[in-house]
């Protein structure tokens, strides 16, 4: 058997899962289907042979195509995805396969599918992956650019406005902002042990590959590490809701540069994520708060 058929019987078998990633990230059949011979196309070009894990790869692909079709098609302002899933549902646009159409009448009732429409594109990924195929948030978060935390934080609020609420239950948005605000006021003050009066002792702060370009750590661990990257500095930088989450940014003439995410457990910092790729920034959603 030539490698190529070889290939192309591999694909096939991992046909029908990827569909069902892409129409539950997409809420469109034709659109999954693209998304199904975008991904086909890729692996065609790439060196199979060093893929070990061949479903896994095509899961991570065709996640990161069905996203760039969402951001693509929010850049566009069209939302009719979650008016062609349900007739898709409704009318069984399922190939013609009655097993396949079943499955998706059961998992994707049109109430939850309009729900899964009006998500961010991060947070309706997150949760399809996690949720629906138990991808791990290490990888989720890979796709999207993001700390495995933020991709958690992600879900968890994807799933919180699907159950109706706007923020989880756990979260006391007034008093991270007040963390925030005292991280950022003992930075700019060069005051080591209010820094440290915040932080968690295992604190991480890390950085996407942008922001390690412009000077940030790939990596630090500990409040003592983080504290000394941190210590007077910060002028420029304001406490920020990100994606509903606590922040803070750095925005010069009122342009975001530098976004970092933060994670608050027990009125502690224990995570710092550090954003600075221009399509990831474009994608968050951004709130300053007042002084």
């Amino acid at each position: 058997m030539a490698q190529t058929d070889w290939l192309a019987d591999r694909f096939e078998e991992q046909r029908q899962h990827m569909r069902s990633v892409a129409l539950r990230i997409l809420g469109s059949t034709a659109e999954a289907d693209d998304a199904v011979q975008e991904t086909w196309l890729r692996l065609s070009r790439s060196d199979a042979d060093g893929i070990q894990n061949l479903a896994g790869w095509l899961t991570t692909v065709i996640a990161r195509v069905s996203l760039d079709m969402l951001r693509s098609r929010a850049s566009r302002r069209e939302d009719a995805a979650d008016t062609m899933v349900v007739d898709a549902v409704e009318h069984g646009d399922s190939g013609g396969d009655p097993e396949y159409e079943a499955m998706l009448a059961d998992s994707l009732g049109p109430a939850l599918l309009v729900v899964l429409g009006k998500l961010a594109p991060g947070e309706r990924l997150a949760f399809v992956l996690h949720d629906m195929f138990a991808v791990p948030f290490e990888e989720i978060g890979s796709i999207l650019g993001r700390s495995p935390n933020a991709a958690k934080q992600l879900a968890s609020r994807a799933r919180a406005r699907i159950r109706g609420s706007e923020l989880n239950p756990g979260t006391n948005p007034a008093r991270e902002r007040e963390v925030v605000e005292a991280f950022l006021a003992a930075s700019r003050g060069g005051n080591f042990d209010a820094l440290l009066a915040v932080l968690d002792p295992d604190v991480v702060l890390h950085a996407d590959p942008a922001a390690v370009q412009m000077g940030g750590p790939g990596e630090l661990v500990g409040a003592a590490a983080v504290a000394g990257s941190f210590f007077g500095r910060a002028a420029g930088a304001e406490a920020a809701l990100v994606d509903g989450r606590a922040g803070f940014v750095w925005a010069p003439g009122g342009r975001p540069r530098v976004v970092w995410e933060v994670t608050i457990d027990g009125g502690k910092i224990v995570d710092i994520y550090m954003i600075a790729a221009a399509h990831t920034l474009d994608e968050l959603e951004l709130m300053v708060s007042d002084s």
